[in-house]
């Protein structure tokens, strides 16, 4: 059977609850039955490999109790691509080899986050706005000098000379400048957490098909965004030092099956930022490798964030970044599909 059922303990209803834990060993008991029922194969034995990489599919993206949430325009976006997903999952379990979950990872104190900064007056900067390099090198804004103590071994001058390159480079790059964000997925919080029911199929899907179940960490560092699994926003210090490194591994090993599928949060920054991570190993390795990437559009949203004085307006809305993203990877030769079509229906 090509295309299975939705077992009957998923509650789509779970797909908006923060709260919500999947039982583990409940979660195995059914899935051994669900082999028995369905004839199901171990992962190891398939013909044709297809992976599925999941992106930030976290608690503080995928609700709105969470500290992130990608609402999208809609304003439910990410609780129903949630609900999407896992269906997918499960209707295409038997066609599944691997699942692997990207896993947004912050500390409190990082480039991007407000409580890394302060106005030329000390006074900490607020979420939901941008920084440039004008503003860093004019003393506007600057690193809070106090963190200088264990990011620059106490050279807050070093600090706030790699703070202006950092915004310098991203935008000569033009992908994005410099977007302070609320504190999300910070390591240990509940919103670092898979959302329940993602957590719950890709268990099931473990258990069903005594497959692995793959992470992928990414966002530590201190000093640079890290949107793309595949890697940081900024590679070079200003001094010429080293300051992170790409993933490379990775992109081979996920492109190393026959099919790779995409899917996660958000279509505008990190699934679009992980797609051009890929399209650049792809391009300098082997531009065909394209045809074997599959992108959910319905199980992603984009970031859009409500005017609350303004009803229906938003104050930063990157819809159109996201779309984009999808051109661009659709014309390198990936494949845009829709969740509710089998994988054994796409195109080959």
């Amino acid at each position: 059977m090509s295309v299975l059922p939705v077992p009957a303990f998923y509650d789509s209803g779970n797909a908006r609850s923060f709260g919500f834990r999947p039982d583990a060993q409940a979660v195995f008991v059914a899935a051994t039955e669900w082999r028995r029922e369905h004839s199901i194969t171990a992962a190891a034995q398939d013909q044709r490999r297809v992976q599925l990489l999941l992106i930030d599919v976290q608690r503080d993206f995928c609700f709105p109790e969470g500290s992130l949430f990608v609402g999208g325009r809609s304003g439910v976006g990410a609780m129903d691509d949630s609900d999407r997903l896992a269906r997918f999952i499960y209707a295409n379990l038997a066609q599944i080899t691997d699942i692997t979950c990207t896993l947004d990872t912050h500390f409190p104190h990082q480039i991007f986050f407000p409580a890394f900064w302060i106005d030329a007056t000390g006074a900490p900067l607020a979420p939901h706005r941008e920084i440039t390099r004008d503003e860093v090198a004019s003393g506007a804004v600057r690193p809070d000098p106090q963190l200088a103590a264990w990011l620059s071994e106490g050279d807050a001058e070093w600090l706030t000379r790699q703070a202006a390159f950092y915004c310098a480079e991203l935008e000569r790059v033009g992908k994005y400048r410099l977007y302070l964000w609320p504190p999300h997925c910070l390591l240990g919080s509940d919103g670092h957490a898979l959302t329940g029911v993602l957590h719950e199929a890709k268990l099931f899907h473990a258990f069903a098909r005594c497959a692995r179940d793959g992470m992928a960490i990414k966002g530590g560092h201190p000093l640079t965004e890290n949107y793309s699994v595949f890697s940081p926003e900024v590679l070079l210090r200003h001094d010429g030092g080293s300051l992170a490194q790409p993933n490379a591994a990775l992109a081979q090993s996920l492109l190393a099956g026959d099919a790779l599928v995409v899917a996660g949060q958000a279509a505008s920054h990190c699934v679009k930022s992980s797609l051009d991570g890929l399209l650049g190993f792809i391009r300098n390795t082997d531009p065909t490798l394209a045809q074997k990437v599959y992108i959910l559009r319905d199980c992603m949203s984009a970031v859009a964030v409500p005017d609350p004085e303004s009803p229906g307006a938003f104050l930063f809305d990157f819809t159109s970044e996201a779309e984009a993203a999808l051109e661009t990877a659709a014309g390198a030769g990936m494949r845009v599909v829709d969740s509710t079509i089998p994988i054994s229906d796409w195109p080959l």
